[in-house]
């Protein structure tokens, strides 16, 4: 099911950002037509890699008014989100297979203001949303192994995507895509039913200079 063009929402991963500049980053992101500024949280535990923790959110949040699109790749997921809602995230996903009480967590969440999404790792079936569809704003499909940026799109998440958006349904839910994205695999996930697009290395491979051009290419790539 193709998604029309102007419904499509592009959210940054500033994980592709240059650190040093991470407040000019957000700020040029915001000028060239962000939706939402997507930030990768990882543990060293969860993912094998470490990003940033709620200081850093706090210390950004100033620089723009865009929706905060908070990742949490970690265990020990309550604890986080209480932290990232206090520092300024507007919506908040947590991975289905990092939280032993998923209910509990999605609860927590949305009792705190913010909206509660959950992601999927690539191994994962969609069948794990049966239970808690009806607690999300926001489902997230991996499509590369969570962890590092710059990885190859994994191809078999295509027919994931099409059962999850059967799924939603009529829900108000937004189907997001993280992992691999570019003007290529863009246009496939468009089609297999996403609305949300999170992009780091397409973004910014051509520096601030280019943020405005790659974000419009995405957003209109059918």
């Amino acid at each position: 099911m193709k998604q029309a063009a102007n419904k499509i929402k592009i959210s940054p991963s500033i994980l592709s950002a240059n650190f040093a500049k991470l407040g000019e980053e957000v700020i040029a992101l915001t000028e060239a037509g962000a939706d939402y500024i997507h930030i990768d949280v990882m543990d060293g535990h969860f993912v094998p890699n470490l990003t940033i923790g709620p200081d850093v959110v706090k210390s950004i949040r100033s620089y723009s008014n865009l929706i905060f699109d908070v990742h949490l790749m970690t265990y020990n997921v309550d604890d986080l989100i209480v932290k990232f809602a206090n520092s300024g995230a507007d919506i908040i996903t947590i991975h289905a297979e990092a939280s032993t009480h998923l209910d509990r967590s999605l609860k927590l969440i949305k009792s705190l203001g913010k909206k509660a999404g959950v992601s999927l790792v690539p191994s994962s079936s969609e069948t794990m949303l049966n239970y808690i569809i009806d607690q999300v704003d926001l489902i997230l499909v991996m499509t590369v192994n969570p962890g590092f940026a710059a990885q190859e799109f994994i191809l078999s998440q295509l027919s994931k995507i099409e059962k999850i958006k059967k799924l939603i349904g009529n829900r108000s839910i937004e189907l997001e895509v993280d992992g691999g994205i570019n003007d290529i695999t863009a246009k496939q996930v468009i089609s297999a039913g996403a609305d949300t697009l999170v992009s780091g290395n397409y973004i910014f491979k051509d520096g601030p200079s280019g943020y405005l051009k790659n974000i419009a290419a995405l957003r209109n790539i059918l």
